[in-house]
């Protein structure tokens, strides 16, 4: 097979650190090659390695036959490198047009837009990989499938030999991952190297070719896929064996602490009714659009409900705003940690203190000692790894960073704890850390309405399962119904179908 990409010896350090230890690689023409390991095991500064943006200490890159002992952004893409990051790094404000073009234009240094060579250029790249979007319409009206696939056609009309996708599903139904991987897969077909960057083990058995694992800034091997099962990739990429234990409901106090009874907000969802236990994990799935998060943001203050009520502790509850709600003991983890949950140049300290500053604060001013306690209390309880509370938030690996944004909310001690995709992004080492905590929560009396549309998670992790479809309760699993042994393939049918099944045909 031809080879695109030839990585030897390459090395690099942060401040002492060795982020990446003498790696060797080569990644080959019509190949989807994947970079498995946890976060902070050395894949993203490969990556910036290759594409011109970090400068090895040591080592040599040969990208199409030609060596390289560091590379700039420029060179990287004349030798056909792309990168398409979590953030996808589009203009929203433009088409989808302007924004498949552009890098090519400004590529090439051209001066003058040409509109019809802009349509012409986005219009074949659309047509490469089979997709039909609004030419005109702006990135910031698209759905985050096809913001997806124009940024594929954006580094496609750069003339790519070799694409790197970091977490290219984080955001995606089900469906959608299973358009964007068989496109992969095309691309694949017509000549192009892709390397797939995911912590979703079972998409990297879908498409992988290769896998080569990291741990630690250090090459664990090279893998043909067939050769592993997720066992015995997830423990090369730790060390250790991972397992994610089934959660058991042990408190024996079951009066409800809140009762959802049916809720409803025009074209989000609808007559929802929902009873919440102390130790309670109650799973809340469904495709996206179900209205899982509306339902989510509408308990926390942020979505106003037109009908039905929220009672918590047996009484009736208005819930207008944050602040309301954080009153009545609800807390939220959201969706997007980056732009939600975290203030990510700030220090972790500071994030941890950021919902509770009215309580640190004595006529206005916040007591530092306090904050700091806070912060040192959470970071130990919740593992989190930092050289110290003062470190900035943004420079953490994801599963870190999440961390903090539980102690944060776990610091206001609230009674339910709504966690919207808790470890979306975060690698199967914090997962099984964060799993661990959550459950601890439960076993101290918190209930928890736990988000996901990861069967498996959802079936290690809740006691119940509300399923979503349409804005409507499809069904609702207790324990028992589980425990069955096609539970979980159960419940993907009902995801994936949307059909309003009663339990007993379900089941």
């Amino acid at each position: 097979m031809e080879q695109i990409l030839c990585v030897k010896n390459l090395s690099k350090s942060f401040i002492g650190v060795k982020a990446l230890k003498e790696i060797n690689l080569s990644i080959n023409k019509g190949e989807i090659h994947c970079l498995a390991g946890e976060n902070g095991c050395g894949k993203s500064t490969l990556v910036k390695n290759i594409s011109g943006v970090h400068t090895p200490d040591e080592g040599e890159i040969i990208l199409n036959g030609n060596v390289y002992h560091s590379l700039t952004p420029y060179q990287a893409m004349k030798e056909g490198v792309q990168v398409i990051y979590q953030d996808l790094s589009l203009f929203q404000h433009m088409t989808v047009a302007e924004n498949i073009a552009i890098s090519k234009l400004s590529f090439e240094k051209k001066k003058i837009v040409n509109w019809k060579e802009i349509k012409k250029i986005a219009k074949e790249q659309l047509d490469r990989i089979g997709v039909s979007i609004d030419m005109d319409q702006t990135v910031g009206e698209l759905s985050m499938a096809n913001r997806q696939l124009t940024a594929i056609c954006r580094a496609l009309a750069q003339d790519a030999k070799i694409l790197f996708m970091d977490e290219p599903t984080t955001a995606l139904t089900k469906k959608e991952v299973e358009r964007l991987l068989k496109i992969i897969v095309e691309l694949k077909k017509k000549g192009l190297a892709i390397v797939f960057i995911s912590h979703k083990l079972d998409e990297i058995f879908s498409v992988a070719d290769t896998i080569t694992i990291f741990r630690n800034g250090e090459k664990i091997g090279d893998f043909n896929s067939k050769d592993l099962d997720e066992k015995s990739l997830s423990h090369y990429m730790t060390g250790r064996e991972v397992e994610y234990p089934r959660y058991h409901r042990k408190c024996k106090d079951n009066q409800p602490i809140m009762e959802i009874e049916h809720l409803t907000r025009k074209d989000q969802y609808e007559d929802i009714n929902i009873s919440i236990r102390k130790g309670d994990i109650i799973g809340l799935t469904g495709l996206l659009g179900s209205g899982r998060t509306e339902l989510a943001m509408s308990l926390f203050g942020l979505n106003k409900t037109q009908s039905g009520c929220i009672k918590v502790e047996g009484k009736e509850v208005k819930i207008n705003s944050p602040m309301k709600a954080k009153e009545f003991g609800i807390a939220l983890l959201p969706e997007d940690r980056f732009h939600q949950g975290l203030f990510i140049e700030r220090k972790i300290k500071e994030n941890v203190s950021s919902a509770l500053v009215n309580a640190l604060s004595n006529r206005g001013i916040l007591n530092r000692k306090k904050e700091e306690k806070l912060a040192e209390e959470c970071v130990k309880e919740l593992k989190v790894r930092t050289p110290s509370i003062d470190t900035i938030i943004g420079t953490l690996s994801g599963g870190n960073q999440q961390k903090v944004v539980i102690g944060k909310w776990i610091a206001t001690k609230p009674k339910v704890f709504i966690m919207d995709t808790p470890t979306v992004g975060i690698d199967i080492g914090s997962k099984a850390e964060i799993y661990e905590q959550i459950h601890k929560f439960a076993d101290d009396g918190m209930a928890i309405i736990f988000i996901s549309d990861e069967i498996q998670e959802l079936m290690a992790n809740c006691n119940k399962i509300v399923v979503l479809a349409e804005g409507k309760c499809v069904v609702t699993l207790n324990e028992d119904d589980l425990n069955q042994e096609d539970a979980a393939q159960k419940i993907s049918n009902l995801i994936s179908s949307g059909e309003n099944t009663e339990i007993k045909e379900a089941m």
